[in-house]
């Protein structure tokens, strides 16, 4: 445990221990351990208990993390910006489904957006597996947009899976997927599995991996062109394709945006790079200590964003294009975007947008830390990576 953590409260630390005891009654009953992708889907998703099920503040000041829509809506206008005129391809039918809607704050910045663009999309779909944050999502929708615009944003409860057009939109949404976790012994693929020690407390472990996560790791050793060392510890979401076709679901014609922190997989899987790139979030600070407070603190991995491009394009999707995120906005007109927002406020207010836009772009910040990849189908979504195209890189 780090020392400089907040300690949590009385309250926090009883709802913690008993995540830990559900998650101690299930290692019991698979003889010993479970898969660390289990341990991580349970501590963000057990229903009631898990990070993201539970009524805590998760996201902004009072949260854990700050995540780009809640800085403000220069992010948000300018995605509008940049699938705008996919909106206009397809017609007045189409609609956009956003994955993992967060506070609300994207769904209601972009709708104002698109408004402006005269690019409405004709319905807007959070598909939000949070109780907690759907109930939050909703309350700012109704209090933030008219009373027409609100209408039109509604809440699934899975992808569409009738026939649909339009836009599949996700912002780090792919780093909170339940990933499985390998470690090389002796040459041979394990799976980084978790277990009670002798104090009772969860700690990793590893057993012979399972044909399908050996074969993706012998896929991405290939593809790199030499194998990995003995010790050497990482991610590989082999879930991923599935994950893909599953969102889109019944999109014929469209496009898929997912911004999201990572690398492109000769930078993933570096050699110094050994203990993979899994970590936690805890009142804005990142640490290693994934096992400490079930419950209370956020788990994540950084993308493999060749993987995320062989998923899109495996489920009969074209590349439209990957770039970092300070590139594509930029190339989307955020610029723009800021000098209307600053027409209307104050220089209290403008100095805000510019720290804004400094925190989204520059490559200290989220600029490059972060990328964006999207996918076509029947509509020319291309444009949006004119500036900066990275594809070369994946």
């Amino acid at each position: 445990m780090h020392a400089s953590l907040p300690i949590p409260s009385d309250d926090a630390l009883r709802h913690s221990q008993q995540l830990s005891q559900l998650l101690a009654r299930e290692i019991t009953a698979q003889g010993g351990a479970i898969a660390f992708s289990r341990f991580m889907e349970l501590v963000l998703y057990a229903p009631g208990w898990g990070y993201y099920s539970a009524g805590a503040s998760k996201i902004g000041a009072a949260g854990d993390f700050t995540t780009a829509p809640e800085m403000g809506g220069l992010f948000a206008a300018t995605i509008a910006r940049a699938i705008a005129p996919v909106l206009a391809q397809i017609g007045a039918r189409a609609q956009v489904m956003e994955l993992g809607g967060g506070t609300g704050a994207f769904a209601v910045e972009v709708m104002r957006a698109l408004q402006a663009l005269d690019a409405l999309p004709a319905r807007y779909a959070i598909l939000e597996p949070s109780a907690d944050l759907r109930q939050r999502q909703a309350e700012r929708v109704a209090a933030q947009l008219p009373a027409e615009l609100a209408a039109r944003v509604v809440w699934i409860d899975g992808p569409i899976e009738e026939d649909w057009d339009g836009i599949v939109f996700a912002n780090e949404v792919i780093d909170a997927l339940p990933t499985p976790r390998f470690v090389i012994v002796d040459g041979q693929v394990h799976e980084e599995t978790v277990r009670l020690g002798p104090d009772g407390r969860f700690v990793a472990s590893s057993a012979p991996a399972d044909v399908m996560l050996e074969r993706a790791v012998r896929h991405i050793e290939k593809d790199l062109g030499q194998r990995f060392a003995d010790g050497f510890r990482s991610e590989a979401l082999m879930q991923l394709p599935y994950w893909v076709q599953a969102v889109a679901g019944g999109l014929k014609r469209g496009a898929m945006l997912f911004v999201d922190y990572g690398y492109v997989r000769r930078e993933y899987y570096l050699a110094d790079r050994d203990q993979g790139t899994i970590r936690a979030f805890y009142r804005h600070q990142v640490h290693n200590d994934v096992f400490a407070w079930p419950g209370l603190q956020d788990i994540t991995a950084s993308v493999d964003f060749t993987a995320m491009a062989e998923a899109g394009t495996g489920a009969g999707f074209e590349l439209a294009g990957y770039t970092n995120q300070a590139s594509f906005l930029l190339g989307n007109g955020i610029d723009q975007a800021l000098l209307q927002a600053e027409e209307l406020t104050d220089e209290v207010g403008r100095v805000a947008l510019r720290e804004q836009l400094k925190r989204l772009t520059l490559p200290s910040e989220m600029g490059e830390r972060f990328g964006v990849i999207g996918f076509q189908r029947d509509v020319d979504f291309e444009p949006a990576f004119a500036l900066g195209d990275l594809t070369w890189r994946l």
